[in-house]
């Protein structure tokens, strides 16, 4: 989605943050205890993951959007607009956790959405919310949250997926018009929806939520690849990357080998999977000045949050220089595949 124009200036960022809980459960003793074998934690090699004791999916989102508010000075009812993302469980069977974010930042007038688009859904919120302001004046500023938690015992954080270990946290992004440190140069996304059976695999539709008592994505995954998809999606899956990294460039105006293209942050996927299909993707882009982030050795896959959250750790280290840009790549299952411009203006 291209951003500016229509605007005559685009979108600004005014606050990025991410909230992470205390406890964090370490590889180390995951090992020991046998909750991840020695082959699967020497491919993804993170150290730790981010927990959740006491904190549901939602208000985490809540605590993230608090930070954000208090960042940028502002107040919630001054929000025309609260999208809501989350990949898993939030706490409730029938009921919108949009509105309890709304509710719960003092924004009860704003128009809250919620966006289920898996673990791509930060940057489809992103999207939403950016397309409402652009389309109707009357929204001055917006909200753009994530949740999500992975407790057991229905969902194994730890080997419960091939590929990633899951990570509990929120994050928050305010968007404004005039306002902000950084600009929203373009949010990009390219799909293939012939790969949604990845995660529904041979199952039956269910009748009523939870009816299975854990969460498997790797018996999804198995019925996957015993189809004969695997080696489609894998090509897929580097053309996607090309595409969208691609296309969020040519938005904002900018070529794969401009100075200004700092970083390119990619899902905080396991290291071991970022390598071996990411890297050919990200060689045939030519970002020659970019250098390329895996941040999540440190807290693991966030669900809907990567893009969110890897945002806010380049601005919590103070990583771009005024006129830089980073590229915040994400994907979900569906699949779908994003990629976030931003430059970083004058402070």
């Amino acid at each position: 989605m291209r951003l500016s124009p229509p605007l005559s200036t685009p979108l600004r960022i005014a606050a990025a943050t991410l909230w992470l809980p205390d406890r964090r459960e370490t590889t180390e003793a995951a090992l020991a205890a046998g909750r991840v074998d020695e082959e699967t934690a020497a491919r993804l090699r993170y150290r730790e993951v981010s927990v959740s004791r006491d904190h549901a999916a939602p208000e985490m989102a809540v605590l993230a959007a608090t930070d954000a508010l208090a960042a940028a000075g502002w107040d919630g009812s001054g929000l025309g607009m609260v999208a809501h993302a989350w990949t898993y469980h939030q706490g409730h069977d029938f009921w919108s956790p949009a509105h309890y974010v709304a509710h719960h930042i003092g924004a009860s007038a704003a128009n809250a959405v919620g966006v289920q688009q898996m673990c791509n859904g930060g940057a489809a919120a992103l999207e939403v919310a950016a397309a409402r302001m652009i389309a109707d004046p009357g929204v001055a500023r917006a909200a753009v949250t994530t949740g999500d938690r992975f407790p057991p015992p229905a969902f194994d954080r730890w080997l419960g997926d091939y590929e990633l270990v899951y990570g509990d946290s929120g994050t928050a992004l305010l968007l404004d018009r005039a306002q902000g440190p950084y600009e929203l140069l373009s949010v990009a996304t390219v799909a293939r929806s012939e790969y949604e059976t990845m995660h529904r695999g041979d199952d039956e539709f269910s009748s009523m939520p939870r009816t299975l008592p854990q969460i498997d994505v790797r018996r999804t995954k198995r019925a996957f690849v015993a189809s004969g998809a695997e080696p489609g999606f894998d090509a897929a899956l580097v053309e996607a990357v090309v595409e969208v990294v691609g296309t969020a460039l040519s938005e904002a105006g900018l070529a794969p080998d401009d100075p200004r293209v700092r970083f390119l942050t990619l899902p905080r996927l396991g290291a071991g999977p970022l390598e071996e299909f990411f890297q050919p993707a990200v060689d045939r882009l030519g970002l020659r000045h970019a250098e390329i982030l895996d941040l999540g050795g440190g807290t693991g896959h966030l669900g809907a949050g990567d893009s969110a959250a890897n945002l806010a750790t380049l601005h919590a280290e103070k990583r771009l220089a005024s006129g830089e840009v980073a590229l915040l790549l994400s994907l979900g299952g569906g699949f779908s595949w994003s990629c976030v411009a931003v430059r970083a203006v004058t402070r």
